[in-house]
């Protein structure tokens, strides 16, 4: 015979907050509630002392799963959509910048940029908006673009693999090279791309080594 437990440790939570997260268990995208909680003896069912604050958790709305708060570190399928669209966009606008791309000798590198840019999830994108986006730069857009191309990878690498990292550098040396061979200016921003997407420089050399020769 089975008797119920005469007395133990029960934990009361409530929601200090609520979003979305990304669930390991469901695979996805999902509604989460932040919980705190405090633990209670109990005897009988019945809460009589104290026992300490529980350790707050991520409960999982769908599957009713416990999760470390270290759960709301991985970004949403969404959110990482959104940084991968703004990685490749920021990269390829440093390249042309980079290899003069506002003339008409820059003309197939922007169509490769246009190319990547929209396949990455901005159908609208034109030639005439990416020469505007430059025009708006200015003389110091290389300066500028250096350190926006290292902040906007900075958010997005930790959450990539070295697959997708290489896979961003060489989007960004197709860009460079569809005109032609690297410039130096090309090269240098390039290497700082490598740098914001934690790539080893010999990596990134050789990753533009491959991309020459293709």
């Amino acid at each position: 015979m089975v008797h119920p437990r005469v007395a133990g440790v029960r934990t009361a939570w409530r929601v200090l907050d609520d979003g979305d997260f990304f669930c390991a268990a469901c695979g996805g995208d999902r509604c989460y509630r932040r919980l705190g909680g405090r633990r209670r003896l109990t005897v009988l069912g019945v809460p009589v002392l104290p026992r300490g604050r529980a350790e707050p958790v991520v409960e999982c709305v769908s599957c009713r799963g416990h999760f470390p708060l270290t759960a709301l570190d991985r970004p949403t399928t969404t959110r990482l959509s959104a940084l991968l669209r703004d990685g490749v966009h920021t990269i390829a606008l440093a390249l042309l910048a980079a290899g003069g791309g506002a003339g008409a000798a820059g003309s197939a590198a922007r169509r490769a940029a246009v190319e990547s840019i929209r396949a990455a999830g901005f159908p609208d994108c034109t030639e005439e908006r990416l020469l505007t986006l430059q025009a708006a730069l200015g003389a110091k857009s290389l300066p500028l673009l250096d350190r926006e191309v290292r902040a906007t990878l900075s958010e997005l690498t930790p959450h990539l693999a070295s697959p997708g990292r290489e896979s961003l550098l060489l989007h960004g040396a197709r860009i460079a090279l569809a005109d032609g061979p690297y410039h130096a200016t090309e090269r240098a921003m390039l290497g700082a791309v490598g740098e914001a997407l934690r790539l080893s420089p010999s990596d990134t050399e050789r990753l533009l080594a491959t991309a020459l020769s293709a």
